[in-house]
């Protein structure tokens, strides 16, 4: 978790707002693959890719 925080630290004081939906989209994604991959929702979850 300290890493989490301070990549939001970096980002605040860099003003580097632009990486925030990068990094939103790729946990997205990597929860989804996670939850995706041992569940009865697989089958519909790779269909969209």
């Amino acid at each position: 978790m300290d890493f989490i925080k301070d990549l939001f630290k970096f980002m605040g004081e860099r003003k580097k707002f632009w990486l925030a939906p990068v990094i939103i989209l790729l946990l997205l994604l990597g929860v989804l693959i996670v939850i995706g991959g041992g569940s009865a929702i697989a089958p519909f979850i790779y269909t969209l890719f």
